[in-house]
């Protein structure tokens, strides 16, 4: 069963969240997709993961930097599966869409956004409705992530 987390972003900004959720998930030796919601912005998430620290990177790939089989962590705004990740980052209101042959979703979301927590709502209903077990994480003031449902 596909466990989806909702990550709930009130203190810090996705470009903070996402290196380090992304650097977790290589560690443990899993694969990622990164949807983003335009094209726009997997150029942005493409640069903010090769720059997002002076001392390292995130290995990772885009549709133009060909062979997406190879990436550890492939950046695209559509709905696909290239690289055989197990974990699919959703971000910018990327809808969670296919679940199958994930082992983890997760779905970030801005909190000061009503439009994107209005969104979350929608899509953790969705998830409830197909019977896939949700969890709901949000950020407590020193930074530690709480899971709170």
């Amino acid at each position: 069963m596909t466990e989806v987390l909702f990550y709930h972003l009130e203190q810090q900004p996705l470009e903070r969240v996402l290196p380090a959720l992304v650097e977790r998930t290589l560690a443990r030796g899993w694969r990622a997709v990164v949807q983003a919601g335009s094209e726009e912005r997997v150029e942005a998430l493409d640069t903010l993961l090769w720059t997002y620290t002076e001392e390292s990177f995130l290995p990772h790939g885009t549709r133009r930097d060909g062979d997406p089989a190879a990436q550890p962590v492939f950046v695209t705004a559509d709905d696909v599966n290239p690289n055989g990740s197990t974990v699919r980052f959703l971000v910018d209101g990327a809808g969670i869409g296919e679940i199958a042959g994930y082992e983890r979703i997760v779905y970030l979301f801005d909190g000061r956004d009503s439009v994107a927590v209005a969104q979350a709502r929608e899509q953790w209903k969705a998830v409830r409705a197909v019977g896939c077990e949700a969890t709901y994480w949000q950020q407590s003031p020193d930074g530690r992530w709480e899971k709170r449902a």
